[in-house]
């Protein structure tokens, strides 16, 4: 489903001109840019609604018709839900579950902590990059964060830190090429282990 598809579906629940969410709703697909399957949904996840797009967009925004939008429910149930047809919405250790070690680049936790060293002064800013390891447990979850993308695209939408003319030895590909593609990320073909529990209950109320 494409951004203006994602669009309407707000117009319909929250009023005002497609114009009004397009936006966000363009930048949650950011990501396939990076990888050409549904794999790049990574910031489809709770993790990026309250670490990159509430803190790009804001808690509200207010559309064409003068109606207070919250962009937390906006996010939640006019694009994700609809990405896994409104089954469930997925974890980002979902997401870093499907990584493959055997994949992982050669010497990630150095580089990962190199590139970390950059911005270790930065408080805040060290706080977003190390919350994939805080939500996942993960060491290789910071390749979500530690990578030229995240910190030349991303990062510097939601705090001040300046462009680097250099190269990074990180890449997004580098923790898509180590994700394995699984059924759930297929429009919700099958349920991520998140969501396992509350299975059986979706199809029971699928039968009645």
């Amino acid at each position: 489903m494409n951004a203006v598809k994602h669009a309407e579906i707000s117009v319909h629940r929250w009023g005002g001109q497609i114009e009004d969410y397009y936006p966000i709703h363009h930048f949650m697909d950011c990501t396939k840019e990076l990888c050409s399957d549904n794999r790049h949904r990574i910031l489809h996840t709770m993790w990026g609604i309250k670490r990159v797009i509430i803190p790009i967009f804001g808690h509200t925004i207010v559309n064409s018709d003068g109606k207070e939008v919250n962009v937390k429910d906006l996010c939640e149930r006019d694009h994700i839900l609809p990405d896994f047809r409104n089954k469930f919405i997925p974890t980002l250790m979902d997401f870093v579950g499907a990584f493959d070690e055997k994949e992982l680049p050669k010497d990630f936790p150095k580089k990962v902590e190199a590139l970390h060293q950059q911005y270790a002064g930065q408080k805040e800013v060290a706080e977003l990059l190390l919350s994939p390891l805080a939500q996942t447990g993960k060491m290789y979850s910071l390749l979500i964060t530690h990578n030229s993308w995240f910190l030349q695209s991303i990062l510097p939408k939601i705090y001040p830190t300046p462009f680097r003319f250099q190269n990074f030895e990180l890449s997004p590909a580098d923790f898509f090429e180590a994700m394995e593609f699984k059924f759930w990320m297929d429009n919700g073909a099958d349920f991520p282990p998140s969501a396992k529990k509350s299975q059986n209950v979706f199809q029971s109320k699928v039968v009645l």
